[in-house]
């Protein structure tokens, strides 16, 4: 394992280097450049230049170094905006992408068929897992480029601390998201290196969403935040629902464990612990 200090994905010459020097057997395929609807929005020359170049990379050394596995995390933002719910695997291409993420959606799909295709063509065992929304210990808690939940989480205490009435959500508060602690994600990670290998993709979530304004309530309870929770429907609220069919994977014999609770509990003591590197 490498930091991306230490090695740059988006060097093709960097990566074959890598791949020559520790001939890894097993490869996790889970660096991106991910973030929010604002990251997104922001960026998105970034998000799918920087994703198309590390996956393509990476895949592309594991197989002509001898690796033996290859799992390639993709997302859920790979469906359609209006995808039906929950969403089955086959729906992948099938409609319109949401547009606040699509060009970060097209540079995982890019790699699926990546995946697929150095299967069929040169029968490399290259899975392809969709992760539904992840949150947990050490996630990104900044508050420019994080996902919802990080951010609701450190909005929400900083308000608690400088004794502010009301903290504001973007969007209608109505969209539905599904969110999977990072920690069940490992382990269905190793469930399907240990027990899959088909071209097919497999989803891994819950099986269950919550609404962002329910979000919010139940991160503004675990913070302990007394103040009021106000929409700012000016915001965009992304795809209306991201709910995963996660049968497939339930048919291999994994489920999730972890509580939304539970794991919000874990992830804001995370944060306390950490909260000075957020500061300034």
């Amino acid at each position: 394992m490498r930091s991306r200090r230490e090695l740059d994905l988006t060097s093709q010459a960097a990566v074959d280097a890598f791949f020559e020097t520790e001939q890894p057997e097993y490869v996790v395929l889970a660096a991106a450049k991910v973030g929010g609807i604002r990251a997104n929005n922001t960026y998105p020359a970034e998000f799918i230049r920087d994703n198309l170049a590390m996956q393509t990379n990476v895949i592309h050394s594991a197989w002509a170094h001898g690796t033996n596995k290859l799992l390639f995390l993709g997302s859920s933002c790979i469906y359609p905006k209006h995808a039906p719910q929950p969403m089955p695997e086959d729906s992948l291409l099938t409609g319109p992408l949401e547009p606040t993420n699509e060009w970060y959606a097209v540079a995982k799909i890019a790699g699926i068929k990546m995946c697929q295709a150095y299967r069929k063509q040169y029968g490399f065992d290259a899975i392809s897992l969709m992760p539904t929304n992840l949150y947990g210990p050490g996630d990104n808690f900044d508050l420019k480029n994080s996902h919802v939940l990080p951010a609701l989480l450190r909005r929400i205490h900083e308000a608690k601390q400088a004794q502010q009435p009301e903290v504001v959500v973007w969007g209608s508060g109505t969209p539905r998201r599904e969110f999977l602690h990072v920690d069940d994600l490992a382990d269905a990670a190793v469930t399907l290196m240990a027990n899959y290998s088909r071209p097919e993709i497999v989803n891994v979530g819950v099986g269950e969403d919550i609404s962002i304004l329910e979000l919010a309530e139940l991160v503004r309870d675990v913070v302990g935040y007394e103040g009021k929770l106000v929409l700012d429907r000016d915001k965009p609220d992304g795809t209306p629902r991201k709910l995963l069919d996660v049968s497939r994977i339930n048919d291999i014999g994994w489920r999730a464990r972890i509580s939304l609770k539970d794991g919000i509990e874990e992830t804001y003591r995370w944060f306390l612990d950490h909260q000075d590197q957020y500061r300034g």
